[in-house]
C-alpha cells in the first residue's frame, strides 16, 4: 500500500493481507530501522485473527547520511551527542526536547491514519511503535483528537513535557501498554518510568512493563501487547 509518497505494509485479518473488518493496529519502528522493521511481530503476537495491522515507513531514509542500508527515520537525532552520552554513561533527558521534524512526521503520520481509517473502516483502533516510534505515537495521541482505542508505547522516552504533560488528560481511561528494559543503554527506563507515572496521574490506564534487558521487545512485552490488542477487540 502506498499512502502521501510512502510505503505502508499491511497484514492480517481474515486474508492475512488487512482484509476483513478487524481492529486495526498501527506500529512505528524506530530510527535506524527499515521500514519492515516491525512487520515480524504479526506472526507472535496472541491476537484474534482478524486483527489488521498496518505498518507504515518513516519517511526519511538515512541510507546516504549514515550509509545505513534501507534505514530510515521519523526524524533526525544528533548522533554524535548520542554517542558521546554513550561514551560517558551519561543519562539522555530528552524530557524537554521538542526535535526538528517533530512537526512534520506527525503530520505525516495524520495522513497515514486517515487514509487506513477511510480505506479500511476499523472497528476498533491501536497505534503504537518501537523507540522513536513510541515517541512519535505519544506525541499523535496527545497533540491531535484522533480517535485512539489503545496506545502501546514501546521502549520511548518523555520528550516536549511542557506540551505533553498537561494534554494527557484529554486521554483519561485510555488503555496503554508503557514497556522498558531497566538497563536501556539509549532511552533511559528512569525516563520511561517517569512517562508511565505522568500518564497514570492523568487518568490513564496504564499497564507499565519493565524488564530486565535493553533497548528491545522481549517476549513478556509481546505478551503483553497480545492481551492489549485483545481486550481491545472485546
Amino acid at each position: 500500500l502506498e499512502i502521501g509518497g510512502q510505503k505502508v505494509r499491511l497484514v492480517g485479518g481474515t486474508d492475512r493481507e488487512g482484509g476483513g473488518t478487524g481492529p486495526l493496529v498501527v506500529l512505528l519502528h524506530g530510527f535506524g530501522a527499515p521500514g519492515d522493521d516491525l512487520v515480524a511481530l504479526h506472526r507472535v503476537l496472541d491476537v484474534p485473527r482478524e486483527t489488521r495491522f498496518a505498518f507504515p515507513h518513516a519517511p526519511i531514509s538515512l541510507a546516504g547520511a549514515y550509509g545505513m542500508g534501507d534505514a530510515r527515520a521519523w526524524w533526525h537525532i544528533d548522533m554524535v551527542a548520542l554517542e558521546a552520552a554513550l561514551a560517558s554513561g551519561r543519562v539522555r533527558d530528552l524530557s524537554r526536547d521538542e526535535p526538528v521534524g517533530l512537526n512534520e512526521a506527525r503530520a505525516h503520520v495524520i495522513e497515514v491514519i486517515d487514509a487506513l481509517r477511510a480505506e479500511l473502516a476499523p472497528s476498533r483502533f491501536v497505534l503504537g511503535g518501537f523507540s522513536q516510534g513510541a515517541m512519535l505515537a505519544t506525541d499523535v495521541a496527545l497533540r491531535t483528537d484522533q480517535k485512539l482505542d489503545a496506545l502501546a508505547l514501546l521502549s520511548g522516552t518523555l520528550l516536549a513535557e511542557d506540551v505533553w504533560l498537561p494534554r494527557m488528560v484529554s486521554r483519561r481511561g485510555l488503555p496503554a501498554l508503557v514497556s522498558h528494559g531497566t538497563h536501556d543503554p539509549i532511552l533511559p527506563f528512569a525516563l520511561a518510568e517517569r512517562l508511565a507515572a505522568e500518564l497514570v496521574k492523568a487518568g490513564i490506564d496504564v499497564d507499565f512493563v519493565k524488564f530486565r534487558g535493553q533497548h528491545e521487545i522481549p517476549p513478556i512485552v509481546l505478551e503483553r501487547l497480545g492481551a492489549l490488542i485483545t481486550r481491545v477487540h472485546g
